[in-house]
């Protein structure tokens, strides 16, 4: 609803990178919280947080150019011209996940309790970035007579003037859920991976369902839109690493009390 939030001269703060920002702060913010008490390494989760940003936005757009693939077939300038727009999420968590799992191996660190550490915080970040849409009219949804839809009156992305679905405020009030419903099962967690594990079916199963009601253009597969189809394994693997990997008790330090 207010893609600037403010100029002065030559500076333009967006309201899109302004959460981002926020999200990103308080995604690390909340890792170091949670590793002081569970004495990880907090200059891994520094690291971590500052390579997984790097990882998940070449992910991002790297996703988006492979989405995009026939644009860009038909105008070679497609690659340029989007280099400041135009991201998919899952690209971002897997180029963050990627760029994770490699620095764990370097560091000699255990990859598994680390991503448990911080899946809450991606999720977390993920509301807030959900917010930056909202604000910004990308991610919309489809038409509706609902008093609860929205009206966007100055977006470069929504159709201005029609009652849209909120879809992005859905998202990010189901990331906010997600993030709690995480941070109260690590305390729960017996096995390394099963937080994890969880974000990825609770992320993927409501992914899946806002993607129905979003009615912005998007990269389809089929009748699924791209980011449904990775949904489908998203959920999958997220079962077996919650089930099925990793079978051996955690340390207790890794498990965190209330």
């Amino acid at each position: 609803m207010h893609p600037i939030l403010f100029k002065f001269g030559l500076i333009t703060l967006y309201s899109y990178g302004f959460m981002i920002a926020i999200g990103i702060i308080s995604a690390l913010a909340l890792s170091l919280h949670r590793a002081k008490r569970l004495n990880f390494d907090t200059d891994a989760i520094t690291d971590l947080g500052i390579y997984g940003v790097v990882g998940g936005f070449i992910g991002a757009k790297l996703l988006f150019w492979i989405v995009e693939f026939p644009s860009i077939i038909h105008n070679p300038n497609f690659i340029v011209e989007t280099l400041s727009n135009g991201f998919v999420v899952y690209g971002g968590i897997m180029g963050g996940v990627v760029t994770g799992y490699v620095y764990c191996k370097i560091k000699g660190l255990d990859f598994l309790a680390y991503l448990d550490l911080i899946v809450p915080a991606i999720a977390l970040a993920q509301g807030f970035g959900r917010i930056g849409c909202f604000e910004t009219g990308c991610c919309y949804g489809r038409e509706t007579d609902s008093v609860l839809g929205i009206a966007f009156q100055n977006s470069l992305y929504a159709p201005n003037g029609v009652s849209l679905i909120p879809t992005q405020l859905f998202s990010s009030a189901g990331d906010f859920i997600i993030a709690g419903i995480l941070l109260y099962y690590s305390s729960k967690s017996q096995r390394k991976g099963q937080v994890a594990g969880l974000y990825m079916i609770l992320y993927s199963a409501g992914r899946f369902i806002i993607e129905i009601f979003r009615g912005d253009p998007r990269g389809s597969v089929g009748i699924l839109s791209t980011s449904q189809f990775i949904c489908i394994f998203m959920f999958f693997v997220g079962i077996y690493v919650f089930g099925f990997l990793n079978k051996k008790r955690s340390h207790s330090k890794y498990v965190e009390r209330m």
